[in-house]
């Protein structure tokens, strides 16, 4: 009895828990480096803020590890960024936005990054807010420009 329920527990709380979020994936021609310093420039120049860039691979390297080449930009604008907050706070567990530059085992360039109607779906967010057609704008033109 003690064990259905622990079993019972277990399964409602995996039910609660959110659902990945779709990605989307944007093939680059240049190396993880060269791709995120591309998307790194469009972001700037595109006026939203770089809060951080993290190399995965150099983070595992100095754990004396191997990994493909691996870094994530995390940036924002507030003008995006603050509305859907608004409507529900919880939208911060995934801003500032993400994307990933890495290569796979074949040795391809990939951008990838959430869709933010998929991200937010789970929240109290209205599914057709300007804000979310906003962010999957600017993360389409800027991913492109990125691999460009």
């Amino acid at each position: 009895m003690k064990k259905s329920l622990s079993l019972a527990g277990a399964l409602a709380l995996v039910s609660a828990l959110p659902a990945a979020a779709e990605l989307v994936t944007v093939p680059s021609q240049k190396p993880v480096a060269e791709t995120m310093d591309a998307l790194q420039a469009a972001v700037e120049g595109a006026g939203a803020t770089v809060f951080a860039r993290v190399d995965h691979a150099g983070g595992a390297e100095k754990a004396g590890m191997e990994l493909a080449g691996s870094q994530l930009l995390i940036f924002g604008n507030p003008k995006l960024g603050t509305p859907a907050m608004q409507a529900d706070m919880r939208a911060g567990l995934y801003l500032p936005l993400k994307v990933l530059a890495y290569e796979d085992a074949d040795g391809h360039v990939w951008l990838t990054y959430q869709d933010p109607a998929e991200m937010l779906s789970g929240l109290d967010v209205p599914a057709d807010a300007e804000f979310i057609a906003k962010m999957r704008g600017a993360l389409g033109k800027l991913t492109a420009k990125a691999a460009e």
